[in-house]
């Protein structure tokens, strides 16, 4: 068994033990819910029930609070607005204009919302309303799981989930103990044995277990999973009650799966919202990206120009009409009589009718194109065959489209390790044996035989040794055997088949190592450990004592009996550990073995023995059978007993085991690395594991300096506070010296001198964060996390799953809000996926709810590459392209009414016709910029696959800024004006035909809204470089639209509107010559700036391609020095690695990138 116990736990536990007063937050608990005492009443206590609400929404609430988020959003609100305006004051345009599109956009965004609450119902139901079996008056009554109360006894049964938090009572098995798996909580796939009291653990029937009486006394709900003090009360007539300890052993968790168990009994102490699984769910916030923050940026500029313009012309209006003779005539009574009264809410009417005017400059219609683009876009990430997985048969998954575009903007990874990084599949390597390499199989002749490497160089250990060896790896571990039916009717010769199961991964691989070499572990029976020998003999120990893992100790041990009756002490730990306890003239030649496998990336324990005499064991027998009876302080005792235990041993060896990486993950952290991200590691598991998983992922390099935040480091006396400040006060220092202050500022560069990577561990990490005073705990946050931002990489082991979010929330609300994701396979990563800004899921062998609660979900790590890379890159280009287009086009087309005011005496004339006003932005230029969002690749896939540094292009919102904005918006005034003076200048001359017909206002406006249709549109036909046959239709498609509809609207096409006021305007404009030609010379003058700007690209981009080495001609001397002090290093690199490693990426990241051509 392996758990991890802190001090903080221990200081709970004596806290919690030395007596009634000091107890605070405390919850009892009746088992069965039968009094302990007959005398005294009964009073049923009120807990939570056991329902789970994942939900956001009821049926009773949904519209209320939907509609509240909705308009929360600024252009939400504002057309809210607008349309009420419309409806209340006589303003020049329709309310169906800003209504309809208005109403389209909540509805379409209710449906979405709400469909997908109503998943998250039905997967709560699924939950709530499963059945369960508890234990009533000696008999099971069959219930649904929402309705398990606290001190309910409830049997389960295997591979089933536990519906609640249970004190673990008994189970099938005869001594007491049970397995589970806790792939949903923390990631781990792996059995775990838990145990029951010894006092309950032989009530095994229903009878049985109804006859108990017995209170329990624990802590209050609480997150943390690795936690958990409490005791027992158990009541026998006429005897004294029997208290016994419980602890995290005893506590079997909501979402674990019960295996290798026939049944077990455990009496509910946590239900429904109060369980540890959810009090490490945090509810689901809305993400926002940093597209939408940048158009309610934008929104608050365009609302500014139209308060401006409506301001101006409300102004100037009561100007001009402060001339009689540009005011109404004499004999309109009315007007004359509203002349006199209610003068400022004339001019407050006024003012809105304008607003309501000119308010198309904010486009309603580019939330629905926005929409649009990120369902419909959405699909390509689900149809993308390169991330589609053979081995599940699954492919990516989008759960939230919002987000698509912030793909391309991540600048932290937080990734979970087992499962995601890892397939947490361990193999056995190779081992040494008093400093000789064993590496291979059995030899028939000498027992043991090495592979990789001549027999000379590496030698042999004596026999025995050997053999003294591999029995350690049979002994020193806690495997439980499974035995397993035989495949297809076939017996397997070797002897029965079996499968190992253990807590530890790791332990599992060492004892199918020792198999390898012909020692088998047969199993435990009757504290009796068999294993079989090579030469088939079955030999006997007894399990006297289990020393258990801890993370302070690093180590564990067994004390085994002989059949000689010899008593030996076997201990298997990291080398740190283990080293300082053996005799130092051991150590040398294991050493050297130890640090090399450790740099090829592989998890090492060091083996070690000692023989003991019957006093000696008589002894330590007595002083543990002593600490584990101990009710106060119990885990120090047992911890100073292990400490006297564990000394003078001899070392025999160690051991190599792979924890075998998904394939491609080095290379997928390298190209996220090149792509100016920086990679953190949040794990549960041990640091020893944690950082051989950083070396072999390249997370961390050989030459990375490794600063350490640990239990080890920190020490484990009183002093650890001062510790902590005196390490960050150091490791800051240190690292102030690399980074001067003229590079603090610089985002996503690596530093080309010393790389530091930091490890930290949960334990520091609750002592940063919740230190005992608000102002030394806001001055350690801020130490450490310049710290964290100055390092390469950073690892965080042993995490509880709120930490792991808390650390994603110190990130994410740094200086910049630097944007950041989180990817993990696991329920333990479900917090951390929730409180980054993009939350990625992988479909691994951990259950599905990281998945289920991911805005996206992948099948392997891996696949993280083109999902950034390439898909994040081009939905940010795209949706980017098309807010300031949108933008663009809606002051093109707003500018020219805006100045046809000043020439219709500001009587707030529509210079466009009312269909072209609502059909601008529905139907003539909504097409083509939906299909150029969903379709556009400004650089191919395999040019943004390759090279990862094109990602940084698009880094910090760079075309989303207020420059490009800019850019925009003075193109679109320029075309504004272009269009309207151009067109009034031609209007000089009146008479455009030639039977002398004069041209009127709708003919100019129709004539304007012509070169405004086709200028928009061909400028997004300009900024096309990836054509498909959809861009040609809609493109040229949507001009061919715009003149069918206006031969139609005109009267031509259907008669029936030949009483319209445009009655063939538009007719006979196309038929007159020179207001053709005056289009034509119109669009191209409009478009100018556009087309010299892109002959000025390409003239640069064909210069760089001949001269190539001219624009770094500066940066030479640089990298030639650079490179002169890696060659030896990039020498061994392979060549298809070298591109993506960090030593070549530096300078290469100092070019300047060519133009954004589809290359």
């Amino acid at each position: 068994m392996e758990f991890s116990i802190n001090r903080e736990w221990l200081i709970l536990r004596s806290m919690w033990c030395a007596g009634e007063e000091k107890r605070v937050g405390t919850r009892t608990v009746f088992v069965g819910h039968r009094p302990v005492s007959e005398t005294d009443a009964y009073v049923e206590q009120k807990f939570c029930d056991n329902r789970i609400v994942s939900s956001k929404y009821t049926v009773w609430n949904f519209l209320p609070k939907n509609l509240f988020e909705q308009f929360r959003r600024i252009a939400n609100f504002y057309f809210l607005i607008i349309f009420l305006v419309q409806v209340i004051v006589d303003t020049p345009t329709s309310p169906i204009t800003s209504g309809l599109p208005l109403f389209f956009v909540i509805t379409v965004t209710a449906i979405k919302q709400g469909y997908e609450d109503w998943l998250r119902h039905r997967a709560d139901n699924e939950v709530n309303k499963s059945n369960v079996f508890i234990v009533e008056n000696a008999k099971q009554v069959k219930k649904d799981s929402e309705k398990i109360k606290v001190g309910d006894i409830v049997e389960v049964k295997a591979d089933e989930t536990f519906p609640c938090d249970l004190i673990f009572l008994s189970s099938s098995n005869g001594d007491g103990t049970c397995y589970v798996t806790t792939a949903s909580l923390d990631g781990e796939s792996n059995f775990k044995t838990h145990y029951a009291v010894r006092d309950t653990a032989g009530l095994q029937t229903d009878d049985d277990i109804d006859s108990l009486i017995a209170a329990i006394e624990c802590e209050q709900p609480q997150p943390d999973l690795y936690k958990f003090v409490g005791r027992i009360n158990i009541y026998r007539s006429n005897q004294e009650p029997v208290a016994r300890s419980l602890g995290p052993e005893n506590l079997l968790l909501k979402g674990s799966t019960l295996k290798n168990t026939k049944k077990i009994y455990g009496v509910a102490v946590y239900t429904g919202m109060e369980t540890k699984m959810a009090l490490n769910y945090q509810g689901k916030s809305q993400k926002r990206s940093a597209v939408e923050k940048s158009i309610n940026a934008f929104l608050i500029v365009y609302l500014c120009i139209l308060l401006s313009k409506a301001t101006v012309c409300t102004t100037l209006k009561y100007v001009w009409q402060s001339n009689p003779f540009n005011d109404e005539p004499w004999y309109n009574q009315k007007t004359n009589k509203e002349r006199e009264t209610f003068k400022i809410l004339r001019m407050f009417t006024d003012f809105l009718s304008f607003m309501v005017l000119f308010n198309f400059i904010i486009p309603v219609s580019m939330y629905v194109t926005v929409e649009m683009q990120k369902f419909l876009g959405s699909f390509f990430i689900a149809w993308d065959k390169e991330m589609y997985d053979e081995e599940i048969r699954e492919g990516a998954l989008v759960n939230t489209s919002d987000l698509n575009e912030e793909l391309g903007q991540v600048e932290y990874v937080f990734t979970d390790k087992t499962g995601t990084l890892t397939e947490n599949s361990m193999k056995f390597i190779e081992c040494c044996i008093d400093g000789h390499k064993y590496r291979g199989g059995i030899s028939e002749v000498d027992g043991l035989s090495h592979t990789d490497g001549p027999l000379k160089y590496y030698g042999k250990a004596e026999k025995c040794r050997e053999e003294l060896f591999l029995r350690a790896l049979c002994l020193c571990h806690t495997v439980q055997i499974k035995e397993g039916d035989n495949v297809d009717g076939l017996i397997v010769n070797s002897g029965p088949k079996c499968t190992y199961i253990s807590s530890s991964p790791d332990e599992i691989a060492l004892v199918k190592g020792a198999k390898k070499y012909g020692f088998t572990f047969l199993g435990l029976e009757d504290d009796y450990m068999k294993v079989q020998n090579q030469k088939n003999e079955i030999e006997k120990y007894q399990l006297l004592h289990i020393l258990n893992f801890d993370p302070v100790r690093r180590r564990m041990s067994v004390i085994v009996k002989t059949s000689t009756g010899k008593f030996l002490l076997f201990c298997k730990g990291a080398d740190s550990s283990v080293f300082p306890r053996v005799q130092q003239e051991e150590i040398q030649q294991t050493k050297v073995h130890v640090e090399r496998n450790a740099l090829d990336g592989y998890r090492t324990l060091c083996v070690a023995f000692k023989e003991l005499t019957p006093e000696d064991y008589n002894k330590i027998d007595n002083q543990l059978s002593e600490a584990r009876m101990a009710l106060q302080d119990r885990e120090e005792k047992m911890a100073r007993i292990f400490d006297d235990i564990e000394k003078d041993m001899h070392l025999i060896g160690a051991t190599a085991v792979e924890d075998r990486l998904q394939e491609h993950v080095a290379e997928t952290i390298e190209a996220l690395q090149a792509a100016g991200m920086k990679v953190w590691v949040l794990t549960g598991d041990k640091m020893e594991t944690a950082k051989s998983t950083c070396y072999a992922s390249r997370l961390f390099q050989t030459n990375t300096e490794l600063l350490e935040l640990t239990t080890k480091t920190m020490g484990d006396g009183e002093r650890k506070e001062d510790r902590l400040h005196e390490l960050l006060l150091e490791y800051h220092k240190k690292l102030l010296q690399d980074f001067p202050k003229n590079r603090g500022h610089l985002k996503r560069s690596w530093t080309v001198s010393q790389e530091y990577g930091l490890i930290v561990d949960g334990s520091t990490l609750s002592l940063i964060f919740n230190s005992a005073q608000d102002s030394i705990s806001s001055n350690y946050r801020s130490i450490f996390l310049q710290i964290c931002l100055k390092c390469t990489a950073v690892l965080c082991c042993r995490m509880a799953p709120l930490q792991k979010a808390q650390i994603v929330r110190l990130v994410k609300n740094t200086k910049g809000n630097p944007i950041t994701l989180s990817v993990g396979d696991g329920a333990n990563d479900v917090s951390m996926i929730l409180e980054a800004h993009v939350g990625i899921g992988i479909k691994g062998k951990e259950g599905r709810q990281a998945a289920r609660n991911s805005d996206y979900a992948v099948p392997k790590f891996k696949h993280l590459r083109k999902l950034l890379l390439v898909h994040g890159h081009l939905y940010y280009v795209r949706i980017a392209h098309l807010v300031q287009y949108f933008f663009y086009k809606n002051l093109c087309f707003i500018l020219p009414q805006f100045l046809y005011q000043f020439f219709c005496g500001f009587s707030q004339q529509p210079l466009y016709d009312a269909a072209y006003l609502t059909m601008y932005n529905i139907c003539f230029t909504s097409l083509p910029i939906l299909a150029y969002s969903l379709l556009e690749q400004h650089i191919n896939i395999d040019s943004l696959t390759s090279d990862p540094r094109l990602y940084m292009k698009i880094s910090d919102n760079a075309m989303l800024q207020w420059k490009p904005f800019l850019y925009w918006t003075f193109l679109g005034a320029f075309e504004g004006l272009a269009f309207f003076f151009g067109v009034y200048f031609l209007f000089q001359n009146s008479s455009l035909e030639d039977h002398g017909k004069v041209f009127g206002n709708w003919t100019f406006g129709t004539i304007v809204f012509t070169i405004l249709v086709f200028t928009v549109t061909l400028k997004l036909a300009l900024d096309t470089r990836f054509w498909t046959w959809m861009n040609h239709f809609v493109i040229w498609g949507s001009l061919a639209f715009y003149v069918f509809f206006s031969f139609f609207w005109g009267g031509i096409i259907w008669p029936f509107l030949k009483q319209q006021r445009m009655y063939f305007v538009f007719a006979y404009m196309v038929t007159s010559i020179p207001t053709l030609l005056a289009i034509v010379l119109l669009i191209f003058v409009s478009l100018s700036p556009e087309i010299l700007l892109i002959v000025f690209k390409n003239a640069k981009r064909k210069t760089h391609q001949e001269h190539p080495l001219s624009s770094c001609s500066l940066k030479l001397p640089a990298i030639t020095a650079f490179l002169g002090m890696n060659k030896k290093k990039l020498s061994n690199r392979k060549e298809s690695d070298s591109l993506s490693s960090r030593p070549s990426v530096r300078p290469l990241l100092l070019r300047t990138f060519s133009d954004e051509s589809n290359v």
